[in-house]
């Protein structure tokens, strides 16, 4: 039974791994930003000292789900969100690097531009076009230099899940309160289901040599209008209601990338199969996700 260390625990992740974790007999010990700051070196450094030596003899693990996620805010307060992006994540990096933990650190696919045509490969040169996108690449980059044998960076995109806002939950709340919805349909991602994820954390966690970059993002690719009707789908609604829309006419502090979409050849070299395609995966989710049975 291994130990685990979940931070930015009460995130929508963050809360569904720490219940696939619990449900696989692991310890886990959740620590949201209230208990753990990141930006604390000291604090940092207690931690990983604690769960060192409570994962003495089974092994212990570092998952950082703590990061500024506020796209639109991160343009006007960009020190803050550097502070928890890029210094808090290169302080777990050294605490973890110093007690010799692992870490698996989840970051995102807007350290891309999203301009170009084909999926980004793993190796991809990063450049991100947006403050969030920048200070993410800056974490990833201090986890792959302070733990390059025993550090992973996993992006993801387009989460959803049963905890907390995301754009599933909203279109299905939209679906009783308004008979069409407008959804952009010039921007494209991979939807992917948080369960999904937390499964590939805890694949990654018993493959003690997986180290360096990794996409967890369910397989293919849509816009938010193809995902918003195959909501309605699940919902037993007319797909009809959902009306495209192009982004110019969703005003925003910052563009979201048109195409930041990830490919997840890696997998193989660490005897893994990429996630499951993201319809397959929203049919799944719909009992927790949707109310659906």
């Amino acid at each position: 039974m291994a130990t685990w260390l979940v931070t930015g625990a009460d995130g929508m992740l963050a809360r569904d791994l720490v219940i696939m974790l619990r449900a696989v007999r692991e310890r886990v010990i959740p620590a949201t930003r209230a208990v753990l700051d990141l930006t604390d070196a000291h604090a940092v450094d207690a931690a990983a000292t604690t769960v060192a030596r409570i994962g003495a003899q089974s092994g212990a693990i570092v998952v950082n789900l703590d990061s500024w996620v506020d796209v639109d805010a991160a343009e006007v307060d960009e020190a803050g969100a550097r502070a928890v992006n890029a210094y808090g994540t290169a302080n777990l990096a050294r605490a973890c690097a110093r007690a010799d933990l692992r870490l698996i650190h989840v970051s995102t696919s807007y350290v891309f531009d999203g301009d170009a045509a084909q999926p980004y490969a793993e190796d991809a040169p990063v450049a991100p076009a947006t403050v969030y996108g920048r200070t993410m690449a800056e974490g990833e980059r201090a986890v792959l230099e302070t733990l390059p044998e025993t550090g992973v960076v996993l992006r993801t995109g387009w989460l959803y899940g049963e905890f907390g806002r995301n754009f599933v939950r909203t279109i299905a709340a939209a679906t009783a309160e308004q008979e069409f919805c407008d959804v952009i349909d010039d921007q494209w991602g991979q939807p992917t289901w948080t369960m999904d994820v937390a499964d590939r954390i805890v694949d990654l966690g018993r493959t003690p040599g997986a180290s360096g970059v990794l996409h967890a993002v369910n397989s293919g690719a849509t816009t938010w209008f193809g995902l918003a009707r195959a909501v309605f789908a699940e919902l037993g609604l007319d797909p009809e209601r959902v009306r495209p829309i192009s982004a110019r006419e969703l005003p925003r502090i910052v563009p979201r990338p048109a195409h930041p979409v990830l490919s997840q050849e890696r997998w193989t070299a660490f005897g893994l199969a990429p996630l499951r395609p993201w319809r397959e995966a929203l049919t799944a989710a719909a009992p927790s996700v949707l109310g659906i049975e």
